[in-house]
C-alpha cells in the first residue's frame, strides 16, 4: 500500500497546473466529471481569410493538447464544393457542404470571411443558419462573416463586429445590428471579431467563458511565443503566472523566485528581501496562488526541468543543477513524483524525436 501510494503522482497546486497538465502521465483528472467536449463547425467562405481561421482553430487545437480529455471538435464546411480557396490561394479541403450539416448537437457555428469574400448568402445558407440559431447553436463570424448572419436577420438586436472595410456596408443594410469598433465582440450568443489578429482573442474569451482563466493561461503560455524572451528555454520560470493586480510583495517574491532557479532562496531569504514576515508570505501565496511559497518554487523549478528535458540534449545532471536541485537521484525522484515518468525517459523520448 505505502509503495502505491508513494508510485502515485502527485498534482500541481499552482497556476502552472494547465501548463504541465499535458505532460502528467497516470493522473486522474482534477474534476469529478469530465469536461464537455464542444463541436464546433467552420464555414468557409471562397477567399477566406487563413490567418484569422488558423488563429481560432489554433486555440482550439491547443486547448485540446493541454487537457487531459478533448475539451472541442472542430469540423470545416463550404456553401459548395471539397474544397474551398483561401485569401492566400491555397485550397483547403472540408468535412462537407453546409446544407448537409446536421446542427442538432452543433455547439458553435463560425462564418470566416475574408477581404474578397462575396457576402450575399443564397437563400438555403440563410435557412441553414436559421436553424442553427433553432437549435441554440453560438453563431460567430470572423472577419466580414457577421454579414451573413445579419442577411439571416441573426444578428438583429445584437452587438457585433465586423472587419473596417465592410463596416459601412452592413451598417447601410442592417441598421438593427449595432455595430461597435472592437477587435471581437461577444453579446450573449453571438460572437464575431474584426480582422485576423483578433481571431484568436475571440476564441481565448469563449475558452475562458468554458474552462476559465487556467485553461487560457495554458495556452497562452504555448501560443506567446512571439510576445515575450521568456517563453525561451533560457527563462527561468514560466511566464504568465505573474498578475499585475497582485500585491506588490507577491510580485517583489516571484520576481526574486524567477531570478533564483539555479541557487533557489529559503523563504526566510525571500521574506527578508522583500521585507516582510514569513507568515504573510504563506498568507499571500496561499490567498492568490492556492499553495504554499515552498510548492510553488518547486513546481516552478520542476516546470522549468520539463521544458529544458523537451526542448534541450543536456544531460540529467546538468538540468538538475540548472533547477536548482541538489543530486540528479533527488530530482529524478521529484520529477517522477509530479509527472509520472523519469527525467530520463523523457530525454529519450526527447532524442527520438
Amino acid at each position: 500500500m505505502g509503495d502505491k501510494l508513494r508510485q502515485a503522482p502527485r498534482s500541481f497546486d499552482s497556476r502552472m497546473r494547465h501548463s504541465n497538465q499535458a505532460y502528467l502521465q497516470g493522473q486522474a483528472p482534477h474534476d469529478e466529471h469530465p469536461p464537455i467536449c464542444r463541436r464546433i463547425g467552420f464555414v468557409l467562405l471562397e477567399h477566406f481569410s487563413m490567418m484569422a481561421f488558423t488563429g481560432a482553430v489554433d486555440a482550439i487545437v491547443t486547448a485540446n493538447l493541454i487537457s487531459r480529455k478533448p475539451l472541442y471538435r472542430f469540423e470545416t464546411y463550404s456553401l459548395e464544393g471539397a474544397t474551398v480557396r483561401s485569401d492566400l490561394g491555397i485550397n483547403i479541403s472540408v468535412d462537407g457542404e453546409l446544407l448537409a450539416l446536421d446542427t442538432k448537437d452543433l455547439d458553435i457555428l463560425i462564418i470566416c470571411g475574408g477581404f474578397r469574400s462575396n457576402l450575399e448568402p443564397q437563400r438555403p445558407v440563410v435557412a441553414k443558419l436559421r436553424e442553427a440559431a433553432r437549435h441554440r447553436a453560438i453563431l460567430g463570424s470572423l472577419w466580414n462573416g457577421s454579414y451573413l448572419l445579419a442577411h439571416a436577420g441573426l444578428l438583429d438586436g445584437y452587438t457585433c463586429t465586423v472587419h473596417p472595410d465592410s463596416r459601412d456596408g452592413l451598417q447601410e443594410l442592417c441598421p438593427q445590428v449595432r455595430l461597435l469598433p472592437h477587435p471581437f465582440v461577444i453579446d450573449r450568443d453571438r460572437i464575431s471579431s474584426a480582422g485576423a489578429n483578433s481571431a484568436l482573442g475571440m476564441m481565448l474569451a469563449v475558452i475562458r467563458h468554458h474552462h476559465g482563466d487556467e485553461t487560457v493561461r495554458g495556452i497562452e503560455e504555448i501560443l506567446a511565443c512571439d510576445r515575450t524572451l521568456d517563453d525561451l528555454p533560457d527563462s527561468p520560470m514560466p511566464t504568465l503566472v505573474d498578475d499585475p493586480t497582485f500585491p506588490e510583495a507577491l510580485q517583489t517574491i516571484l520576481q526574486l523566485m524567477k531570478n533564483n532557479i539555479e541557487e533557489p532562496l529559503s523563504i526566510e531569504d525571500l521574506a527578508l528581501r522583500a521585507c516582510v514576515s514569513r507568515r504573510r508570505i504563506d498568507r499571500l501565496f496561499q490567498r492568490h496562488l492556492n499553495t504554499t511559497p515552498s510548492r510553488y518554487y518547486l513546481e516552478a523549478r520542476l516546470t522549468r526541468a520539463r521544458r529544458l528535458l523537451q526542448q534541450t540534449n543536456e544531460p540529467i545532471t546538468s538540468i538538475a543543477i540548472a533547477c536548482g536541485f541538489s543530486s540528479a537521484p533527488h530530482f529524478s525522484r521529484c520529477y517522477r513524483e509530479f509527472f509520472g515518468v523519469s527525467p530520463s525517459q523523457v530525454s529519450a523520448r526527447h532524442r527520438r524525436s
